[in-house]
């Protein structure tokens, strides 16, 4: 059965119904031998695809810790439940079920939904109520800027997204006898919010080696023509050249770089999957590097799901019709991880003892490393590239955990 096509309340392990007895003022919702998790995220509407996808990667952390013997504190065993609620992939709703859970349910440990759009609305919510909240789906900057105490995050956020870029882009200037102060760069992005939380980020890092920018230019409303700016970058001769647009605009570039044969020893951009580069553009498309939040070819490890190679298997097994375990559900297992974590050290069900040990976090796990920066993002994670080799996506950086050297410099395809 496609994991995709599953109803709420249907999909996950250990979904709990309503009216379980709470324990009385700051303090966790258990009953009995049982801790309970809730979650408003989308098993509905137009981000239900990648909801469910986290949504089994949450399950998939709970049974597999509940199989372990579940988590101990203060010297008991407990197992963990998730309380799920639709949100139908709408924000407003989003934020009257987070509301429902901890009023209603009484429930007082949160993992997040799914997006940066749900994530804003809910996260006032669990802050007004002091209810801690991990979460894993929503890379916006602006989560981590408003001084929220009880948010935390275990993915890279969107400044990561390309800025692991330059430390690679240094690092190959210094392995072929150049400084990284004289690489020259091009940017090219959306004038959207996500994709300028991406630029900063980058200038930010090329701030640090004293990279020069030669170009930045912002994509077309309509994303369907940078061929002035590209006539630019073939006359300048950037060494690097980033480019952030969503699908639409990666597959416009794409074209448009193949149509115009521009060589540029490193090309990144954004959402080279969702764009379907390789499918549409075969051999023009190699070199491209593209930047994902986790890979199962990673050598990153722990001692409950081993290494990123095996969680992908054992995900593939419990989950049937994936050809791949997708990074959304990676990083909600590494949530609930989080979890476990925190209450164990904690040792406690005391909601500000747990806080603090959230935020105490420093953790290795199969997705990556994960401690909390004092706004609550990830700061141990970087973002991993995948550079376009063959038709294939490999993992060039960080190249300590990469299965694959980039293949640099990048040449125009002949194709």
């Amino acid at each position: 059965m496609d994991p995709r096509s599953l109803k709420p309340f249907t999909v996950a392990v250990g979904i709990v119904t309503a009216g379980s007895a709470v324990t009385n003022g700051a303090m966790a919702k258990v009953q009995g031998d049982t801790i309970i998790l809730g979650s408003a995220i989308s098993f509905t509407g137009k981000y239900s695809i990648k909801g469910i996808d986290a949504s089994n990667g949450y399950n998939l952390a709970v049974k597999k810790i509940n199989d372990a013997g579940g988590v101990k504190v203060g010297g008991k065993s407990y197992k963990l439940k998730i309380k799920f609620y639709d949100d139908e992939s709408k924000p407003a709703h989003s934020a009257r079920l987070m509301e429902r859970l901890i009023r209603h349910d009484g429930i007082k440990f949160m993992l997040g939904p799914y997006g940066s759009v749900t994530t804003k609305a809910v996260a006032p919510i669990t802050e007004k109520y002091k209810i801690p909240m991990v979460e894993a789906e929503a890379p916006s900057r602006a989560l981590f800027t408003q001084g929220y105490k009880y948010l935390f995050a275990v993915l890279s956020t969107s400044e990561q997204h390309l800025a692991s870029v330059i430390a690679l882009a240094a690092e190959v200037a210094v392995k072929n006898g150049k400084r990284p102060q004289d690489l020259r760069l091009a940017l090219v992005f959306e004038n959207d919010p996500f994709s300028l939380d991406i630029r900063a980020g980058v200038v930010e890092d090329a701030s640090k080696f004293g990279m020069k920018i030669v170009i930045s230019e912002t994509m077309p409303r309509d994303l369907s023509n940078i061929s002035a700016t590209l006539t630019k970058i073939r006359a300048l001769r950037p060494d690097v050249l980033l480019l952030s647009g969503h699908s639409k605009g990666a597959e416009m570039a794409a074209r448009q770089i193949k149509e115009m044969k521009i060589d540029v020893p490193i090309i990144a951009m954004t959402d080279c999957e969702s764009a379907e580069l390789i499918t549409k553009f075969g051999a023009s498309a190699d070199g491209f590097l593209c930047p994902t939040q986790w890979a199962k070819t990673l050598n990153y490890r722990d001692e409950m799901f081993g290494t990123a190679a095996e969680y992908d298997k054992l995900f593939k097994a419990t989950f049937k019709g994936y050809r791949k375990a997708p990074y959304h559900a990676a990083q909600a297992t590494a949530a609930v991880m989080v979890w476990k974590g925190a209450l164990e050290r904690a040792n406690s069900f005391d909601i500000e003892k747990i806080r603090a040990a959230l935020a105490a976090t420093n953790l290795k796990t199969f997705y990556g490393d994960i401690r909390f920066s004092a706004q609550g993002n990830n700061l141990a994670k970087p973002m991993v590239l995948r550079q376009i080799q063959n038709g294939r996506f490999n993992v060039v950086a960080p190249s300590k955990s990469a299965s694959h050297s980039i293949k640099w410099p990048r040449k125009a395809s002949s194709n």
